[in-house]
C-alpha cells in the first residue's frame, strides 16, 4: 500500500528507506498530508532519491506549501501572544506546535501546526487571559469557561488571527487530570526570536507528548514521530526519570501506548526496560495491539467512528470507573445541550 510507505520513511529517518516508492504514490501523499507531515515528507523524499510523477509531485508540493502557510500564520500569532504575555510579566511554557518543531525538525514549518498552546501557572491564567483578549481573541463564554476550569485543561481564545489554547493543567483525559505544578517547576528557560519562553524538561516533555498522543488515541503519526525525534535529539535522556515521571501521573498506561507504538511503527529508540516498567495489564496490551495497528492508524479509523472511539477510550483507560463517570457526564451534557437547542426560539 502507498500509505505504508510513509511509515517506511518515518521508521528509517534519519537514514533513507531501503526500498523504492510504491506504485500507489497518491495514497502516500494523502497519508503524509493527513498526518501533518507533508513538508517533512517532501524533504525526506529528496534524501531518499524517490521521484514522484506528476500530478502527484505537484499535489505533495501543494500540501507542503499549505501546511507551511498555516504554520507561518500560527507562528505570527505565537509571537504576538508571547509579546502580550511578556507585557504582563508572564513567560509561558510552549507546548507542542511551532516551538517543538523548531527544536526537533530540519525546518519548523515541516510539521503541521494549527494553534498556539501555552502553559502557565494557575495564578497567571487571569492576566494571561486579559492579555490574549487584548489581541482581539474571543474567550469562551462564562458558562463554558467555568466548565473548562473545572473539567478541562485549557481555555480557548479564538479570532481571525487563529486559535490560542491557554493551558492551566498538563492534561485532562480518561476522567482524570494531571496538574502542571511539578512540570512547571522543572521547566527550562528558552528563547524564540529574542523572546523569553520556557520548555518542559526533556524527560517531562517526552512523557507529556506521549500522554497527549494517547489521549487522542494516536490518530496523528506526527505525534509518534515527535517522540522519535525527541529521543534522537536528547541522547543523554534519563530513562529512569522518564519512568518515574510517567508513574507519578495517573496515566502511565497512556505513556506506554504511545511509546510502544512509536518504537514499533516509526523506530523510536525506547528501551525494553522502559516499556516493561510502564506496561498496562496484559488485556489492555492486547487491546492496544488491536486498536493501534499500522493500518488503522494510517487510516485514522478510530477518529472516524465515534462508537469505536468511545469503546477504545473505555477499554484502554488506566482506571475504568473515572472514565465511565466522565463518559456518562459527557453524554448527559450533550443531551442537555441538544435539548436546549430544540427549545431555542429562532430570531
Amino acid at each position: 500500500m502507498g500509505a505504508q510507505a510513509l511509515l517506511d520513511v518515518l521508521r528509517a529517518w534519519p537514514e533513507a528507506p531501503g526500498r523504492p516508492l510504491p506504485v500507489e504514490a497518491d495514497a502516500f501523499v494523502h497519508a503524509a498530508a493527513r498526518h501533518g507531515l507533508a513538508g517533512f515528507t517532501q524533504q525526506a523524499l529528496g534524501r531518499a532519491g524517490w521521484t514522484l510523477e506528476e500530478p502527484v509531485r505537484t499535489r505533495l508540493r501543494r500540501e507542503a506549501l499549505a501546511q507551511a502557510a498555516q504554520g507561518m500564520r500560527v507562528k505570527a500569532l505565537l509571537l504576538r501572544s508571547l509579546d502580550a504575555l511578556a507585557a504582563v510579566g508572564v513567560v509561558p511554557v510552549l507546548l507542542k506546535g511551532y516551538g517543538l518543531a523548531l527544536r526537533l525538525y530540519p525546518e519548523p514549518l515541516q510539521r503541521a501546526t494549527t494553534d498556539v498552546d501555552l502553559l502557565v501557572v494557575d495564578a497567571e491564567v487571569a492576566p494571561a487571559s486579559r492579555a490574549l483578549e487584548g489581541l482581539g481573541l474571543k474567550p469562551l463564554g462564562e458558562r463554558e469557561a467555568a466548565h473548562a476550569r473545572e473539567h478541562e485543561h485549557h481555555l480557548t481564545f479564538s479570532g481571525p488571527a487563529g486559535l490560542v489554547e491557554l493551558h492551566f493543567r498538563a492534561l485532562a483525559g480518561y476522567g482524570q487530570t494531571l496538574e502542571a505544578d511539578a512540570l512547571l517547576a522543572r521547566a527550562e528557560e528558552g528563547e524564540l526570536e529574542g523572546r523569553r519562553v520556557r520548555y518542559l524538561r526533556a524527560e517531562d516533555e517526552l512523557v507529556y507528548l506521549a500522554l497527549h498522543a494517547s489521549n487522542h488515541l494516536l490518530q496523528r503519526l506526527a505525534w509518534l514521530f515527535d517522540l522519535k525525534l525527541l529521543v534522537l535529539a536528547r541522547p543523554g535522556l534519563d530513562w529512569a526519570r522518564v519512568v518515574e515521571v510517567a508513574r507519578g501521573t495517573a496515566f502511565s498506561h497512556l505513556a506506554w501506548y504511545a511509546l510502544e507504538a512509536a518504537r514499533r511503527l516509526v523506530g523510536a529508540r525506547v528501551p525494553d526496560e522502559v516499556l516493561a516498567a510502564l506496561a498496562p495489564p496484559r488485556v489492555q496490551r492486547l487491546l492496544a495491539a488491536r486498536f493501534f495497528t499500522a493500518e488503522r492508524l494510517l487510516e485514522t479509523e478510530l477518529m472516524n467512528d465515534k462508537r469505536v472511539w468511545v469503546a477504545a477510550k473505555l477499554l484502554l483507560a488506566p482506571r475504568l470507573l473515572p472514565m465511565a463517570r466522565y463518559t456518562a457526564r459527557r453524554l448527559w451534557e450533550d443531551g442537555l445541550a441538544a435539548l436546549r437547542g430544540s427549545f431555542r426560539i429562532p430570531h
